[in-house]
């Protein structure tokens, strides 16, 4: 069976069919991330805030001297019993750059002469000692209180950003509120069970993740000549795409760099296609399950013109390692800037969408490592306009990579490059299109809004292991028909309502690569990258000032 087929997709496209189940081993993957106690170890002058992080990795910026912050990261590893090396496994990310991107990045951050990536150091108990648990977080602070707090610019803990249900704390979420547990209720249009506002969003009937019928046409999309102009291309980054009649035909999954794949590939781990990966075997659906499909049924809503490109970073157990994301991120900036300056083996994208984020333990105290943003302005400098979700945590506490957008008043975690399309971030509105939903995380960094309460797109075509509340047969002459209650994890209709500001995001993509397109788009590598920037901010400005 082939990875791939024409046109980028799949030739694997069965979704519900036979498959091999997994172990229990597999289906209970080990968590590898730890809650940062920030009472656990304190440096005078520094104040640090909860986020999920992988306790034996630390990340040091290439930007920085690689070689200068490994020596000193190791000797005070040393003095805690514990060695630290550079994980051979996860290949050093580099993205190549013009001298002058690296020239205004200096002007920025003087110590960030190196080029823009990152490096992932492990850390591991010394052999034949019993010491305390690695923990990248005593180390660092550790190594604060003996070098400095200035002394390891660029040097980071590996933080986790995961996809989890509503009520769950604002450390660690990528934003899409569902649920794939019926409403259990005899009278749901009028039901008075008692569910916390935020948290009604993720039951059937109020936002939550449901199957719906849908009997109107596909998008309309016309064909184009090759003296048309050029298409716009929209990129995700998420949990991929699934199988469905109003995307195979315009979405690549399977796009890579010189060979390399970029994120995740196979398809005995692909949420996409197994609604039911993980978990007990009880047939539920995992929560993150057709996200991609979805988002990029959103993407074709709004912009049916566009194609669409969709990347995988996010399993089935809604976990994404922050190195494995800047990974993903700087393979795909090294092609957007390829096609820009129009050389080989590149792919122009026009507008990117992350429906992902985290909270850092230190966002506004200077010891912010800039690289996931210097990337993303990367794409920005060659047009590419990037929108992110807002995050569903009801908190103005900054999510990254939202909040790397420019604050109204000025102020942010990073320095802004002045030379790049800015990032954008979309807060989620209710199916009135005029209030804010209640779950939706606000800020100076939020620059727009999009419906993201209760909207419809596209869904793989799952049937999950929950059943209709009653089921009868009934024989008038005509054949045997069943009747049943809706099932409430049944998609082969392949369509869903949902909520979360994951879904905003794209939307607010969609609605750029609209405005790209009505102006024409001239072919990916003949305009100048000051031009393209022009371009694309200027689609950008006229989306968000009809969407604050």
């Amino acid at each position: 069976m082939s990875e791939q087929g024409e046109n980028g997709r799949r030739d694997d496209t069965s979704i519900g069919g036979p498959r091999r189940r997994r172990r229990w081993d597999d289906r209970y993957p080990a968590r590898v991330g730890k809650l940062l106690d920030t009472t656990s170890v304190t440096v005078d002058g520094i104040r640090a805030y909860p986020t999920c992080y992988v306790p034996d990795h630390i990340l040091v910026s290439t930007l920085a001297d690689v070689a200068a912050n490994a020596e000193r990261l190791g000797r005070v590893a040393g003095e805690l019993g514990w060695d630290l090396s550079l994980d051979e496994k996860f290949l050093t990310s580099r993205l190549p750059e013009p001298e002058v991107a690296r020239q205004d990045r200096v002007r920025r951050y003087p110590w960030a002469t190196g080029v823009l990536g990152i490096a992932r150091f492990l850390i591991s108990a010394r052999a034949g000692d019993a010491v305390p648990a690695p923990d990248a977080w005593t180390l660092l602070q550790r190594a604060r209180a003996l070098l400095g707090r200035d002394a390891l610019a660029g040097v980071g803990l590996d933080h986790l950003l995961i996809v989890d249900s509503i009520g769950a704390n604002p450390f660690h979420s990528t934003n899409p509120f569902h649920s794939t547990n019926p409403f259990h209720s005899t009278n749901p249009a009028g039901s008075s069970v008692d569910v916390g506002a935020i948290a009604s969003y993720g039951s059937q009937g109020r936002g939550g993740l449901q199957p719906v019928a849908y009997a109107g046409p596909a998008p309309y999309r016309r064909d184009r000549s090759a003296e048309d102009p050029r298409r716009p291309v929209v990129a995700t980054l998420d949990t991929g795409c699934g199988p469905h009649s109003w995307l195979d035909s315009i979405v690549r999954t399977t796009v890579r760099l010189d060979g390399t794949p970029i994120g995740h590939v196979g398809t005995a781990t692909d949420p996409e296609l197994d609604g039911d990966l993980i978990g007990p075997m009880d047939g539920g659906l995992d929560e993150v399950s057709g996200h991609g499909t979805f988002i990029a049924g959103l993407i074709h809503q709004a912009c049916p013109e566009a194609d669409i490109v969709a990347w995988r970073v996010v399993d089935s157990d809604g976990v994404v390692i922050e190195s494995e994301l800047v990974g993903a991120l700087t393979k795909i900036a090294t092609l957007i800037g390829r096609a820009a300056l129009d050389l080989p083996d590149g792919l122009g994208i026009d507008v990117f969408s992350l429906s992902m984020g985290y909270y850092h333990e230190t966002p506004e105290d200077g010891l912010f490592d800039p690289t996931m943003y210097e990337l993303l302005a990367s794409m920005g400098r060659c047009g590419t306009v990037v929108a992110c979700s807002a995050g569903n945590d009801a908190t103005d506490r900054p999510m990254f990579p939202a909040a790397f957008a420019p604050w109204l008043g000025g102020g942010g975690p990073v320095h802004l490059a002045e030379d790049s399309v800015p990032i954008v971030a979309a807060r989620a509105l209710n199916p009135n299109g005029s209030t804010v939903a209640l779950f939706s995380n606000d800020g100076p960094w939020i620059g727009c809004s999009a419906p993201g309460g209760a909207v419809f797109s596209t869904m793989p075509a799952f049937n999950g292991g929950n059943q209709p509340l009653a089921r009868v047969t009934s024989d008038f002459g005509s054949g045997v028909r069943v009747r049943e209650s809706i099932d409430p994890d049944d998609f082969r209709g392949g369509f869903a309502v949902w909520s979360g500001t994951s879904f905003a995001a794209p939307l607010i993509a969609g609605a750029v690569a609209s405005a790209l397109d009505s102006g024409g788009l001239q072919p990916v590598g003949s305009a100048s990258l000051a031009d393209r920037v022009k371009v694309g901010s200027a689609a950008l400005e006229k989306v968000t000032a009809a969407a604050r």
